[in-house]
């Protein structure tokens, strides 16, 4: 006999394996909705602001004609910039038709002491913006207790993104879209290298490899365990007087 492994080793190490394989399937699986989500991005048309938000056209490249909130703004903080922390800028933007939305303007950054917010230069008057229309930020579990914002001081800092809250402050009825202003726009700020998320295809694929070579591992691990036991159990075997 040349295989036998043990009933525990077999229990804990396909199981183990069994939950490796079940990880990089799902990571498969995020890559694939990621690079739909690319793809998206990519293939966005262009469409005026009011077509873009009629139709929910998330990602699509947009030019909106209004005019800048000039002091409300909301700062985004922990946004982080060529190794640098930071803030983005999120302000109302008062469209033609009378509605208004938010416009993420870029990066600031942020002074180490964080006693005093960076001072954020608006232009006035009427003005033509384009930019990408996008969901508005989604954060991860919240770990703090809930921002406080007040209608009376501005510029305000906020970790977590909150429609809700921010509607409250402002005393309007924002729409719930963010327009990402292009890189190429005057009135915005550093770190305006928008992309479809965070974490691209590839680094789901990345995961994928790692979860199926410890899937390989545990099978092999397994393997080597069951033909080491019946090898010793050979050997005493042959020990035994005739």
């Amino acid at each position: 006999m040349v295989f036998r492994p043990s009933i525990i080793s077999t229990l804990v190490l396909l199981a183990l394996a069994s939950g490796f394989a079940g990880l990089g399937a799902w990571q498969l699986e995020r890559k694939a909705e990621k690079q739909d989500l690319f793809d998206r991005f990519r293939d966005a048309p262009s469409l005026g602001i009011e077509e873009a938000l009629s139709q929910g056209a998330r990602f699509a490249h947009v030019e909106a004609h209004g005019y800048y909130d000039p002091e409300r703004h909301v700062l985004l903080d922990n946004r982080i910039f060529n190794g640098r922390a930071g803030v983005h800028v999120l302000t109302p933007f008062n469209l033609a038709d009378g509605r208004t939305i938010l416009v993420n303007r870029g990066w600031l950054p942020m002074r180490p002491d964080r006693r005093s917010l960076p001072v954020v230069d608006t232009p006035g008057g009427p003005l033509s913006i384009s930019g990408i229309l996008n969901q508005p930020p989604a954060e991860g579990p919240q770990l703090g207790p809930d921002d406080v914002l007040v209608n009376d001081r501005w510029p305000q800092l906020v970790t977590y993104f909150d429609l809700g809250a921010v509607n409250a402050a402002l005393g309007i009825e924002l729409e719930p879209w963010l327009l990402q202003l292009d890189p190429t726009d005057g009135s915005g700020f550093e770190g305006r290298e928008w992309r479809a998320a965070v974490m691209g295809p590839e680094v789901h694929a990345s995961y994928a490899v790692q979860w199926f070579a410890l899937c390989a591992a545990a099978l092999i691990i397994w393997i080597v365990l069951g033909a080491r036991r019946a090898q010793s159990g050979n050997n005493k075997g042959r020990r035994k007087p005739g």
